[in-house]
């Protein structure tokens, strides 16, 4: 298509003149548009002089449209808000587009989902869809791109970008242990709650305080929430990782069952698939959930 360019204005005179059009004052619109008053005001005069009308009148100590100007600014912003959203859209093909994750509830709710609100800031040209996944699965019969996976280096087929490790603490209702037992075996004469993904949960958190005993069985939740749930009712004591347990030790609802913490038996992990080439979307968000997890 072949266009007179006479009439074809430089962005940077749109810019000028929407913002002016705007804000009433080329003052102001050069501080928005981090240019000279000057600047701004050149930026006008020639595209008064293109178009061979004039678009605004000084008025006061301000500028006002004419009523040439209040018609041409209403095309000119439809125009920059089109090209706008042309650069999103070409820019989501290469760079972004959807982004498939498989996350663990407790860590996606907790950790990952406070903080997804930064990532979309960052990269607007990606969207992240979250579904839960308890446990490692294939990816070759999945449409994930990637997924969140607790425990060790076991998942075969992926690659892993370690996030953080886990320490737990044990919790209970504040009625069923008044203070903090001082010594770890002490809660072996409580019901123990367990998590059915980590049966040796309590056995491993026991072996690491010094004490090599079968805790006792009890009854058996498949996520963290219901757990939780369960000690806030006082059915008996529950392991939580500390970024879980902070929002229930804070308010009331839990506290400590022991003073001792113990690091866990695994790690966080973001793991992909290693025979597959990899998305821009998963570069992106690969390298921001790094920066995360430093940050942590």
């Amino acid at each position: 298509m072949s266009l007179p360019r006479r009439y074809l204005p430089s962005i940077t005179a749109l810019l000028a003149f929407e913002a002016v059009a705007r804000l009433g004052s080329a003052t102001q619109a050069a501080a928005e548009l981090s240019l000279t008053q000057s600047a701004v005001s050149r930026q006008l005069k020639a595209l008064e002089a293109q178009l061979g009308v004039a678009l605004l009148a000084r008025e006061g100590r301000g500028l006002v449209l004419t009523a040439k100007g209040q018609e041409y600014v209403r095309e000119v912003r439809g125009t920059l808000q089109r090209l706008a959203q042309a650069g999103v859209a070409a820019r989501t093909v290469s760079e972004g587009g959807p982004l498939n994750l498989a996350i663990l509830p407790a860590f996606g709710m907790h950790w990952l989902a406070p903080r997804l609100r930064d990532f979309a800031r960052r990269h607007p040209e990606v969207t992240v869809n979250l579904s839960t996944r308890l446990a490692p699965f294939d990816f070759r019969n999945s449409a994930f791109d990637a997924a969140i996976h607790f425990g060790r280096e076991d998942w075969p087929g992926v690659r892993y970008l370690p996030l953080l490790p886990e320490t737990v603490v044990p919790v209970c209702a504040p009625a069923l242990i008044p203070a903090p037992l001082g010594e770890a075996a002490e809660i072996l004469r409580y019901d123990l709650l367990h998590l059915d993904t980590r049966p040796r949960g309590w056995a491993r958190w026991l072996r690491a305080l010094g004490h090599d005993v079968e805790p006792p069985p009890g009854m058996m939740f498949d996520q963290f929430a219901t757990m939780a749930q369960a000690a806030i009712h006082g059915l008996g004591i529950a392991l939580l990782p500390t970024f879980f347990a902070e929002p229930y030790l804070a308010d009331g609802q839990l506290v400590l069952a022991s003073e001792q913490t113990s690091q866990s038996i695994g790690s966080y992990f973001l793991v992909w698939p290693e025979d597959r080439t990899e998305p821009p979307a998963l570069t992106s968000f690969r390298g921001w959930l790094e920066a995360q997890s430093l940050s942590s």
